[in-house]
C-alpha cells in the first residue's frame, strides 16, 4: 500500500498533469477543427501548446521528471499531432499527403519504443530534436488556423509550405532519434555482454 502511495506522489507533478491537460483537449480541438470553429481551435491549441512548453521546462527546473512523465510527454506529443493532422486533412485535401507521412513516422516511432522495451532499454525523455519539431508544428498550425480566422481563407500554397517544413523536421527528428535509439540497444549489449563474460569467469 505504501509502495503505492509512494508511486502517486511520484507521478503526482505539475509537469505529468500539464501532459494529461494536453490529452483531454486533443477531442475537443479536433472536434473544432473540423466544425471550422476556429476560434475555439485556435484557444485549444493554445492550451495545448503552452502546457506542452511549460511541462519540460518544470520538470528540468524542479527536478519533477518522472519515468511517467517520460512516457506521457511523447503519446501527447504525438496523439495530438496525428489527431490536428487528420483533421486538418478532413477539411483540407492539401494536408492529406503529409498526414499519411507524418502518421508512418509516429507509427515507426512507437514500433521503435516497443522495441526498446522489449530488449529492456529505457526509452529517453524527448531530445531536442523533438521539441523542436514539435515547435514547428505547433507554429505550422497555429498559422494555418490564424489565417482562416482573421481573413476567413483557405491558403493552399501556405500550407503546403508550412507542412513541408514540418514533415522535413519530423523527418530529421526521425532520423536522430533512430541513431539515438540504435546505439542505445549496442550500449545494451555491449554491457550485456560484458556482464556474461564477469559471470563465465
Amino acid at each position: 500500500m505504501k509502495i503505492a502511495e509512494n508511486s502517486l506522489k511520484e507521478n503526482l507533478t505539475i509537469p505529468n498533469l500539464l501532459s494529461c491537460l494536453r490529452l483531454a483537449v486533443i477531442v475537443p480541438l479536433v472536434m473544432f477543427i473540423i466544425e471550422e470553429n476556429y476560434i475555439w481551435a485556435g484557444i485549444m491549441l493554445l492550451i495545448s501548446g503552452v502546457s506542452d512548453m511549460f511541462d519540460g521546462m518544470i520538470a528540468r527546473r524542479f527536478n519533477q521528471v518522472t519515468q511517467l512523465g517520460k512516457i506521457l510527454d511523447p503519446i501527447a506529443d504525438k496523439l495530438t499531432l496525428i489527431a490536428v493532422v487528420v483533421s486538418l486533412s478532413v477539411a483540407d485535401r492539401a494536408v492529406l499527403c503529409f498526414a499519411l507521412v507524418l502518421f508512418v513516422k509516429e507509427m515507426l516511432m512507437l514500433i521503435g519504443g516497443y522495441i526498446m522495451l522489449k530488449k529492456d532499454v529505457r526509452p529517453p525523455a524527448s531530445k531536442w530534436y523533438g521539441k523542436t519539431s514539435t515547435v514547428i508544428f505547433y507554429v505550422s498550425v497555429s498559422v494555418i488556423v490564424l489565417v482562416r480566422l482573421i481573413f476567413g481563407i483557405i491558403s493552399y500554397p501556405l500550407t503546403i509550405v508550412l507542412f513541408s517544413i514540418t514533415t522535413a523536421a519530423m523527418m530529421f527528428s526521425l532520423i536522430m532519434y533512430s541513431r539515438y535509439f540504435l546505439d542505445m540497444i549496442r550500449r545494451k549489449k555491449h554491457i550485456s555482454g560484458a556482464d556474461d563474460d564477469k559471470d563465465n569467469k
